[in-house]
C-alpha cells in the first residue's frame, strides 16, 4: 500500500513503466525521515513480483562483520550502503568507499535473463572516488538493469552522477491524508495530548519523523524547549534559569528555528496562529529582526557540525532571541572558535 505522501511520487514511477520509460539509473531524493527506502521497495516489488521476499530485507541492520555489497532476498538484487565495517582498518566507514562500488559494479555486470536491481543507500555517502567509480556503469549499463539511488539532497552529489539518473522527488506532507495515516499509527494517549497536524509542522512535513519522536519522548523535550524559549522572548530575565538546554542544543537551535518561520508566517499573514505567547512576541517584534535571526539560526545549526562549543553558540543566539521584541539595532552575533 503506497503511503499517502509517496502517492505524487510513486504515480510518476507508475507512469515510467506503463509508457516503457523506466531508466537504468533511478535517483530517489527527500530529506531524512521520508522513506526513501520504503519507496523504493515498493517500486522494486512492483517490477518483480516479489514483495514478500522484497519486505523481508533488513538490510538497514548493522552487521558484526565486513561487507562490501549485500543481498537481497530476491537473488537478482543488491544493496551497498554506508556504515559497512572496513576490512583494512576494522571501524565502521561513514561513507560509501570506492571498494563497495567497484563490488557493487562487478556484481551487476554478470549475465542474467531477468531484471538486475542495484540500490545504493544513501548515494550522497559516496567518497568522491566512489562516485567516479560509479560513472563508467551508469553510462554503460548492462541491459535488463536497475540502478537505484537514494540520496537525503541531490546537492551532495556530483552534478556527473545526477544527470545520469532520472529523478523522483518524495515533498515534505502537511496534507489531510497524511495527517489521517498519522491519527492511524499513534496511540489513542497521544491522539488525546497532540495535534497531529502541528507533529507534522514541527517536523517541517515528515511523518516518519512525527512517529520516531514520539515514540522517545522528543515530543516532550520539543514542547519544553519551545515554552521556555517563548518565555525569555516575552520575559529576558529568565534566560537564567533554562534546564534541558546542555547537550540539547541542535535540537533547541531546531525549534527555535521552527517557531521564527512560524512567527514570520504570522507576521506575513497579518494573522494569529495557535500559541498565544507567539502571538505577543510576533505583535511586538519588527519583521527585519526575524528574518535576521533566522539567518543567524541557520548559520549556527551548520556551524554544529563542527567542533564549536556548541553551547556557548546556543547561548549567543538565546541573548538576541530574548531581547527580540525590543531592538533597536540587530546586533553582530559572535560566534565562538571552533576548537582543533
Amino acid at each position: 500500500m503506497t503511503l499517502p505522501w509517496h502517492r505524487q511520487a510513486f504515480s510518476k514511477l507508475e507512469q515510467m513503466i506503463d509508457q516503457n520509460h523506466l531508466p537504468h539509473a533511478l535517483l530517489i531524493t527527500g530529506c531524512e525521515e521520508m522513506g526513501k527506502f520504503e519507496l523504493m521497495q515498493e517500486l522494486v516489488s512492483t517490477l518483480t513480483g516479489q514483495k514478500e521476499k522484497i519486505q523481508r530485507d533488513n538490510i538497514k541492520q548493522d552487521i558484526e562483520y565486513p561487507a562490501l555489497i549485500r543481498r537481497s532476498n530476491y537473488q537478482n538484487m543488491i544493496y551497498c550502503r554506508a556504515g559497512e565495517i572496513n576490512e583494512n582498518t576494522k571501524n565502521i566507514s561513514k561513507e560509501i568507499r570506492i571498494d563497495q562500488i567497484r563490488a557493487f559494479c562487478d556484481a551487476l555486470n554478470k549475465t542474467s535473463d531477468d531484471l538486475q536491481i542495484g540500490v545504493i543507500f544513501y548515494a550522497d555517502q559516496m567518497n568522491a572516488s566512489a562516485a567516479n567509480s560509479l560513472l563508467k556503469t551508469l553510462e554503460e549499463p548492462r541491459v535488463n538493469t536497475l540502478i537505484i539511488l537514494l540520496a537525503h539532497d541531490a546537492k551532495n552529489l556530483p552534478a556527473t552522477v545526477v544527470s545520469r539518473c532520472q529523478s523522483v522527488h518524495i515533498s515534505p506532507s502537511y496534507d489531510q491524508q497524511t495527517q489521517d495515516w498519522l491519527l492511524e499509527h499513534i496511540s489513542k494517549t497521544q491522539k488525546a495530548d497532540f495535534d497531529v497536524k502541528k507533529l507534522l509542522e514541527n517536523t517541517h512535513g515528515v511523518p516518519f519523523k512525527v512517529l520516531k519522536e514520539l515514540s522517545n519522548d522528543d515530543y516532550i523535550h520539543y514542547q519544553n524547549w519551545q515554552n521556555q524559549l517563548l518565555d525569555i522572548a516575552i520575559h529576558p530575565t529568565k534566560i537564567n534559569q533554562l534546564n534541558d538546554f546542555d547537550g540539547n542544543e541542535n535540537g533547541v537551535l531546531n525549534c527555535l528555528q521552527n517557531i521564527v518561520i512560524e512567527g514570520i508566517k504570522l507576521k506575513i499573514l497579518e494573522k494569529e496562529g495557535g500559541l498565544v505567547e507567539l502571538n505577543d512576541i510576533v505583535s511586538k517584534v519588527k519583521s527585519a529582526w526575524l528574518f535576521k535571526i533566522l539567518d543567524d539560526i541557520y548559520f549556527a545549526i551548520s556551524l554544529l557540525k563542527t567542533t564549536v562549543n556548541a553551547r556557548l553558540l546556543l547561548d549567543n543566539i538565546l541573548i538576541v532571541w530574548s531581547h527580540i521584541t525590543h531592538l533597536k539595532q540587530y546586533p553582530q552575533i559572535t560566534y565562538p572558535q571552533r576548537r582543533f
